[in-house]
């Protein structure tokens, strides 16, 4: 096998690489077939087939390994495609962020956050950047953990705000915590201000309906250990959801519906939803929220901003009384 030559690699890659090499591998990655990736791009096989010819030499290395069920990314294919994929966004981005600045705004930030982040305190940490009197524009990505981080990885967003969870890969990722969230149990405010009347029962709550969150989830989980550590065993959901807003609308629609929140996120339901908090203490051990980043990708002024923003917005909410 012919030794790699990372000098020539370069120099190949800097005279001949192209934007369209790189989203013919996009195009293999996703279709497996050349046949249907020349469908699909408006052109022949043999001309995709030269194509990608052209650009294995240019990598002097195969990238994919042909087969009858289709072709798959060999190992240098792989990081070579994460690669691309990075690319690809970033260059996305700079239209974005050429169309923010065209329109008298600093940068366009893209922002992934988990279910249970408080809006409000996003918003406030948003609004606070205000460069050179401009403000930033921002695509806000909500979902879950492990999605975000992924596409943090491959720069579909700049930074990612959630739970920092022992099984979270931290590959080419950086990250700070935030700050602690405390539970809070919330009912409809004739639930509450029952529950509210007697001291903290288990057995009465497990027979109420609980809307919790989907499985797997850290809340999710949370809730079942604070029943086990009490004898009981967890109640079954009477609805899954991940939505906060979701879980507001159904609390307060029902004098037998509960569930346990993070307080910025009860705080929130009680505001906009008119949900009530049950003055209830317990253990609570969920993972600290965080500021997510890659740890080897380009380090904006605005983004710097924004996470100074973060943490002045989230140090001051935990630090508020109640």
């Amino acid at each position: 096998m012919t030794a790699f030559d990372p000098d020539l690699v370069v120099r190949k890659l800097t005279s001949r690489l192209k934007m369209r090499h790189l989203m013919l591998l996009l195009q293999i990655e996703q279709h497996g077939s050349l046949t249907r990736v020349a469908e699909h791009m408006a052109t022949s096989q043999p001309a995709v087939t030269n194509a990608l010819a052209e650009l294995e030499n240019m990598f002097g290395v195969p990238l994919f390994d042909r087969s009858v069920r289709g072709m798959t990314p060999t190992p240098l294919g792989a990081v070579v495609l994460a690669r691309a994929r990075a690319l690809v966004h970033d260059l996305g981005h700079l239209v974005q962020e050429m169309e923010a600045v065209a329109a008298g705004h600093a940068a366009h930030l893209h922002i992934g956050v988990i279910p249970f982040v408080s809006g409000q305190m996003l918003s406030s940490a948003i609004s606070r950047i205000l460069p050179q009197g401009r403000q930033i524009t921002a695509t806000i990505h909500e979902g879950q953990g492990p999605a975000l981080l992924r596409q943090l990885r491959d720069h579909t967003l700049d930074m990612v705000v959630g739970w920092a969870t022992p099984s979270v890969d931290m590959t080419n990722i950086a990250f700070e915590v935030l700050y602690r969230q405390q539970p809070r149990l919330i009912a409809s405010r004739r639930l509450a201000a029952r529950l509210g009347r007697s001291r903290l029962e288990w057995n009465r709550l497990a027979d109420l309906d609980w809307i919790l969150g989907t499985p797997g989830s850290p809340i999710r989980e949370q809730v079942a250990d604070i029943f086990l550590r009490a004898g009981l065993a967890p109640p079954p959901p009477s609805v899954q959801s991940d939505s906060s807003k979701l879980i507001g609308e159904m609390i307060v629609a029902s004098d037998r519906a509960v569930t346990i929140l993070p307080a910025d996120i009860a705080d929130e339901l009680v505001r906009i939803a008119g949900a009530a908090i049950v003055p209830y203490s317990f253990d609570w051990t969920l993972p600290p929220i965080s500021l997510f980043t890659r740890s080897d990708g380009l380090r904006r002024n605005v983004d710097a901003l924004f996470a100074a923003a973060l943490r002045e917005v989230y140090t001051k909410g935990a630090r508020a009384p109640g």
